[in-house]
């Protein structure tokens, strides 16, 4: 038995980052060795065994044989005569098929070494094109490492785009890739390594569509809206928001996608559409419950928020109940920073100050004085009939908080 620190934690070693989790591969053993050795096991489609002290995943060297589309259409093979570099070949890119034996050799045949100090991206052989998360996965990396993708590479990767192989990507699968790449520090480079092999046009066709659109006069002529997407999108990973914030700014100007140019001076409802598609995107790749309340709620009303500054009390008290701020005032900050990173999100903005942000959390810091429990027991005394009562409560808890918020703009101002 012949154990080899593989993958993710040598590249990074290499390249000298954190190194966050390690992975082994064991070379010569079985699975009953594995066992009587006290290694539990985890794997559901091949052997993977928990180290019975540190926990850390030890899998035994394994080949691969496609048998029907999509990542799960492999047959695994494990015998104690695999050996490393038949392990190694199944990979995905020379930069992730690096490993490092119990003495701290590199074992490197297929020249990782070289491409991480390079930068580049590159399959290691023609079965990449049978997982076609591959092509989320190295788009992500290019998001993460900044790395650009070797020629061949991508046109394999566009190829499998044509080929049809990219419609076998199951839900789960692909909001896996989107969300972590979205996480990492250049996360536009994701969407537009996608784009360039033709992936997100099949992936995310909302987001695709976007290129090439210009934006509407009275918002930021000088950009299109996938590019200001993109500049919105790294703007929030400048600073370290949170994926349902990320994936708010993503989806924000959804609408713009299909709305006719000469409509914009007209205004008509891209909001609107923004809503709907946003809701189809998410029901379609299956998307966590927060990320999606969130992205609706920006999409909504993130216009509205950009004019804070000479909206009305009684239009900044509609809006904070329209968001649910009150009872959720942590969302309504992650709101507030996804609408931040729309404003920041164009060329020359990115240090620009944002005064609606500061508007809102004192007008809503305000309107949260109100004690509504007070007011419904004033009310309960004088209205005798209950089925007045909620409407009445409602209206007076209302004209209390845009009152208050009134004096918050008159003392600020």
């Amino acid at each position: 038995m012949k154990i080899y620190l593989v993958g993710g934690s040598v590249r990074d070693e290499l390249l000298g980052l954190p190194v966050k989790d390690h992975d082994y591969v064991v070379v010569g053993s079985t699975p009953e060795e594995m066992e009587q050795l006290e290694f539990r096991p985890v794997g559901k489609d091949f052997p993977v065994f928990l180290h019975p002290e540190t926990k850390e995943q030890y899998a035994l060297a394994r080949t691969e044989r496609k048998v029907s589309r999509g990542y799960k259409g492999f047959e695994i093979f494990t015998t104690p005569e695999v050996t490393l570099q038949q392990d190694l070949v199944r990979r995905d890119l020379t930069i992730n098929a690096i490993a490092k034996d119990e003495t701290g050799n590199i074992i490197d045949p297929f020249d990782g070494v070289a491409d991480l100090e390079a930068g580049i991206l590159r399959h290691i052989s023609p079965a990449f094109s049978e997982d076609p998360v591959r092509i989320l996965r190295t788009a992500r990396f290019a998001a993460r490492f900044s790395f650009r993708i070797a020629p061949e590479t991508l046109v394999l990767m566009s190829d499998m785009v044509h080929n049809g192989e990219v419609e076998a990507l199951v839900p789960e699968r692909v909001w896996q890739e989107i969300s972590r790449g979205l996480m990492e520090e250049n996360p536009s480079r994701m969407f537009y390594m996608l784009r360039e092999c033709g992936a997100l046009s099949r992936i995310l066709p909302e987001i695709d569509v976007l290129f090439g659109v210009p934006q509407p006069p009275h918002a930021h002529p000088e950009i299109d809206t996938g590019l200001h997407t993109m500049l919105a999108i790294d703007y929030a990973a400048s600073q370290n928001y949170s994926l349902p914030v990320r994936f708010a700014v993503l989806l924000h100007d959804l609408g713009k996608g299909i709305t006719p140019p000469e409509q914009w001076p007209q205004h008509i409802g891209h909001e609107k559409r923004s809503v709907q598609l946003i809701e189809n995107l998410c029901e379609r790749i299956r998307i966590p419950k927060d990320s999606r309340d969130l992205a609706i709620l920006v999409a909504q009303f993130h216009g509205k928020v950009h004019n804070a500054e000479v909206l009305k009390p009684s239009t900044i008290a509609d809006l904070l109940q329209a968001t649910d701020s009150y009872r959720k005032p942590d969302r309504f900050t992650e709101f507030l920073q996804a609408c931040a990173c729309d404003f920041h999100g164009r060329p020359g903005y990115a240090r620009k100050p944002y005064p609606p942000a500061d508007r809102l959390n004192s007008a809503l810091s305000a309107a949260r004085s109100v004690n509504a429990g007070e007011i419904a027991c004033m009310l309960q005394k004088k209205i005798t009939d209950s089925a007045l009562l909620p409407a009445a409560i409602n209206t007076k808890v209302r004209e209390a908080r845009i009152l208050k918020i009134k004096q918050a703009q008159n003392h600020s101002d």
